[in-house]
């Protein structure tokens, strides 16, 4: 019976899931997620599908990554239009002591995901999701992703009535027969992962884009991410893989005007976050190691996790060496911990800001010491700007300008035509806007807002576009120099974003 009822639905994905909730007039959604996509990417040589859309839509100028800047905590994030703080989904790799008390989980796997989701009882996140939003409306969610099972089940973690088409796993399992028959066996990873690339968009096509297709459509490209990680950006592969991506939008542009349904689809194209190239030599481990802070890799005294931090105990007076130590050390940028109880912008230990600065302060899953490499402005090889103190090829994850700023492009029925706004906008914008644009009450509880300076209609009265820029601070001295912490964020109303965090030693 329960084969049965999902061979259903894929066939009425394949038809456009038909409800009596949606018309053919109806404004449907696309998302778009090039994995790594820094701005100067989009350019008539190696994006040229992208450059053309991005010259005819709305372009926001001042789009931000949710910090940490890494994919699944900005997959998450889109996905429940908040920060980790309200969804819970921390990083890359988190930390749930009752799944494994010492060792990270791997969040781009989806089945390190679902053990949490079991040791949770159901709270992998902890905010509710743009799937589960859409499904108590009557309407349908459908995820597709040439990039990692975690980042493709974050994005739908409850299913929701819909389905998830990735190239390491289907969801609901008893899909995948029907979908292989339709699509052809899933190719094999590859740098660039262009035909990878093709079978997803060939999927988007099929099932997505159907005249009476789901309400929310999502596709997520993992280059040019995982050939820039390896080889660097800007190298002979790295474009490639760009212009892959490139040619696969480009495809799914082309159907959809085929298919006749361009006026009916909004299209909104954003990143997870930037990229840098990575310089560093030192990682926190070792140096805690080293400095006699830990006692040794396998210890339970002291865990590090990814750039989170967590004290057997909550051991304050541990925590404050540890964050001494790291403030002499070049290679560290931005040290954050809990709040201090004078000051809810500030650390609890001296010369750190506070985890609800960056909106990282979840009631139970914050680590005691959230730590950043140190960045700067020096170019690569090829010309692109911005260096990381982290070790490796090239990546991201820091609170660099380069791996914040991020690309927004939307176009469709309900957007303005080449239009660009200066006014600050972050992943957790893009479900409260869609919801909006779907008459979907948007939960009050989410921290996203309605990005109304790019659509066509009048904004609201209550909608400001004065934006403010706030330098938050703190400085703290050490034997021989001093450490200064400074976070530039920009005020629109009551949101606040974070666009990068500098550290000065002195």
């Amino acid at each position: 019976m329960l084969k049965s009822k999902y061979i259903v639905l894929l066939m009425l994905c394949a038809s456009g899931f038909q409800l009596a909730a949606q018309t053919q007039k109806e404004v449907k959604t696309l998302i778009v997620f090039f994995d790594g996509l820094r701005p100067d990417y989009i350019n008539p040589e190696l994006m040229p599908n992208l450059y053309h859309f991005k010259q005819n839509g709305s372009y926001g100028d001042q789009h931000h990554s949710v910090f940490p800047t890494v994919t699944r905590v900005n997959a998450s994030s889109y996905a429940t239009g908040s920060y980790p703080a309200k969804n819970g989904l921390m990083g890359n790799t988190v930390y749930f002591p009752e799944v494994d008390p010492l060792h990270g989980l791997n969040t781009g796997d989806a089945e390190d995901l679902m053990k949490i989701t079991a040791a949770t009882h159901n709270h992998l996140l902890t905010a509710i999701s743009l799937g589960e939003l859409v499904q108590q409306m009557g309407s349908k969610m459908m995820v597709f992703s040439s990039g990692s099972s975690g980042q493709a089940y974050l994005q739908n973690h409850t299913l929701s009535g819909g389905a998830i088409i990735n190239t390491s796993m289907i969801l609901p399992e008893v899909l995948r027969p029907q979908v292989i028959n339709d699509l052809g066996a899933i190719p094999e990873h590859a740098y660039p992962n262009s035909a990878q690339h093709e079978w997803i968009a060939n999927a988007v096509i099929k099932y997505a884009l159907a005249p009476e297709g789901p309400l929310v459509s999502a596709v997520w490209f993992s280059d040019p991410d995982g050939t820039a990680h390896r080889d660097g950006i800007g190298t002979a592969t790295a474009n490639a893989s760009i212009q892959s991506v490139d040619a696969q939008f480009g495809r799914i542009l082309k159907a959809l005007k085929d298919k006749g349904l361009t006026d009916q689809c909004n299209i909104i194209i954003s990143a997870d976050h930037g990229f840098v190239t990575d310089i560093g030599k030192k990682g926190v481990t070792e140096f805690l190691i080293e400095k006699g802070l830990k006692k040794d890799k396998n210890s339970d005294d002291v865990l590090v996790i990814g750039g989170a931090v967590y004290v057997k105990n909550h051991d304050a007076a541990v925590i404050k060496n540890i964050v001494q130590a790291l403030q002499e050390e070049q290679w560290i940028g931005a040290i954050f911990t809990k709040a201090s109880a004078s000051d809810a912008l500030k650390g609890e230990v001296a010369g750190t800001l506070s985890f609800n600065s960056i909106h990282w302060n979840h009631a139970t899953r914050s680590a005691d010491i959230l730590v950043d490499a140190n960045w700067n402005d020096a170019a690569n090889a090829a010309g692109y700007k911005g260096s990381s103190f982290s070790r490796g090829v090239a990546g991201h994850g820091g609170f660099s300008p380069y791996e914040v700023h991020i690309p927004l492009i939307a176009s469709g029925p309900s957007f303005k035509k080449a239009f660009k706004s200066e006014l600050p906008t972050s992943n957790v914008d893009i479900t409260p806007t869609i919801l909006y644009l779907s008459h979907i009450k948007v939960p009050k509880e989410m921290d996203g807002r309605v990005m109304y300076e790019l659509l066509k209609e009048k904004s609201p009265k209550s909608f400001t576009d004065v934006v403010v820029i706030k330098n938050v601070e703190t400085k703290v001295d050490y034997p021989g120099g001093s450490y200064r912490l400074i976070l530039q964020q920009s005020h629109l109303g009551n949101d606040v974003y974070n666009d990068f965090a500098k550290v000065i030693r002195e």
